[in-house]
């Protein structure tokens, strides 16, 4: 009897780095505390109400948009009486004029529960959004039953489950939980939420929009995918449109790929991650779907860090459908057809990252790479945060140019690193961090003498 030599085919297994995983007893017990069940109720819900058509009944109390903001709101006040007062909602309420898919003047009303921060030194705020007005084939059409289970129901059940859980517990930062309305008929609600914080100057460190985030099923691949979610967002800033001298250093410094909503991109795999399982979050690095668009896109306009989630595999028989089969083909977005597990895992996605950062430090402010002379090596230099508490200390981030993700962390606790590594071959940023481990947004350095 011969024996065959199996030695090489142990050489052959490729081998992983152990990585170590600290999760916060908090932030995990906030994530077991979200339900599908909860999600399932609030979609059901707001498909109850026929449709949620932007230009839709706003008197009857059981049909269209009008009855649909009313419940959202009671809804929320209800989450809001289980936080000692430091949550408030209120309707965010204004007067779209007429023009493109608004017939006339109409007034409209995003919903907004706003968790105040308890450090009156931080005036931070993280934004989580959904909308909740609804469609189908013909977008003035605003008769016809629109149930948007997931388009976008499910967005506006995340936002509003997630609230219900947070509102029970205290952060430093503020925290602001949207449902807005008109993003069928042009992104009206979050155009008027983000102008409205550029005009008052709100302490905006990140938007999270959550759009069509609860189908698991792919239209003509047959995909049936409950693991992935994308996170879309831009690489050039909206603000650098225009700005030849903005663009021409973006250019310079190689920063086409590490924009403010970019590095929120990066922020979100790895922390969502950490707490969700079987979650890979899947970065796409354009602003949104091609050629479309959602309600993050205002923010990114009015110089914020924004983003957006939506499904890995889209069923456009459900999108934007007036409910009917054809060829035994169902259509329609109805609510037997989300999958309120799913839905959960992003909701779950996205209280861990709005938890971990209104739990960190604020950003390492004027951050910095030495261009004093040309060397091998690489100096940072930055400034402690100017809002909320101070950070425990810094977190160097290294990556190779041709690498999506962060690679390396080094820790440190003083405003300067040099490292023996060239910033010609590999991309650096700085975040800040506290003492259990919370780390601040990454800060993408510029070239300073």
């Amino acid at each position: 009897m011969k024996f065959k030599l199996l030695l090489p085919l142990l050489f052959a297994v490729p081998a992983f780095a152990q990585t170590t995983i600290k999760q916060d007893a908090a932030i995990k017990q906030m994530n077991d505390e979200v339900s599908a069940q909860n999600i399932e109720t609030i979609v059901r819900k707001l498909v109850s109400f026929k449709t949620r058509h932007t230009l839709s009944d706003t008197t009857s109390k059981t049909t269209g948009i009008g009855a649909a903001r009313n419940w959202i709101k009671s809804e929320l006040e209800h989450y809001a009486a289980t936080s000692n007062g430091r949550m408030k909602v209120e309707f965010d309420t204004f007067t779209q004029p007429a023009g493109g898919r608004i017939g006339k003047p109409t007034v409209l009303k995003n919903v907004l529960a706003i968790l105040r921060g308890t450090d009156p030194n931080d005036t931070r705020i993280y934004m989580v959004s959904g909308h909740y007005d609804s469609r189908v084939n013909n977008v003035m059409d605003s008769a016809s039953v629109a149930p948007g289970a997931v388009d976008d129901a499910s967005g506006t059940a995340v936002s509003m489950e997630i609230a219900r859980v947070m509102a029970k517990r205290s952060f430093p930062a503020t925290i602001i939980f949207m449902a807005v309305a008109g993003e069928e008929q042009g992104l009206n609600g979050s155009t008027n939420v983000a102008k409205r914080a550029k005009a008052e100057k709100w302490n905006v460190d990140a938007m999270l929009n959550n759009d069509i985030v609860g189908n698991t099923y792919g239209m003509e691949n047959g995909i049936q995918n409950n693991t992935n979610v994308r996170v879309f967002s831009e690489g050039v800033p909206s603000t650098v449109n225009g700005d030849a001298r903005a663009l021409a250093s973006l250019i310079n410094n190689g920063g086409e790929n590490d924009s403010p909503s970019r590095q929120l991109a990066r922020y979100i795999k790895e922390v969502a991650e950490r707490y969700v399982s079987h979650l890979d979050v899947k970065m796409v690095y354009r602003r949104d779907r091609f050629l479309r668009g959602g309600d993050q896109t205002p923010f990114l306009q009015n110089g914020f860090t924004a983003v957006r989630f939506t499904e890995m595999n889209e069923d456009f028989n459900r999108q934007h459908q007036n409910i009917r089969k054809e060829k035994g083909v169902d259509y329609g977005d109805l609510p037997e057809f989300a999958d309120y597990d799913y839905i959960q895992k992003v909701a779950r996605m996205n209280l861990s990252v709005l938890a971990n950062l209104a739990m960190a430090p604020a950003q390492p402010q004027n951050v910095g790479v030495s261009t004093s002379g040309l060397t091998n090596k690489t100096t940072l230099k930055w400034s402690t945060p100017e809002t909320g508490k101070k950070p425990a200390g810094y977190y160097i981030l290294m990556r190779e140019t041709i690498s999506p993700y962060w690679e390396k962390k080094i820790f440190v606790t003083g405003n300067e690193y040099t490292s023996d590594y060239s910033k010609d071959n590999y991309f650096f940023a700085v975040q800040s961090v506290d003492a259990d481990g919370h780390e601040s947004l990454a800060v993408y350095p510029k070239p300073i003498r």
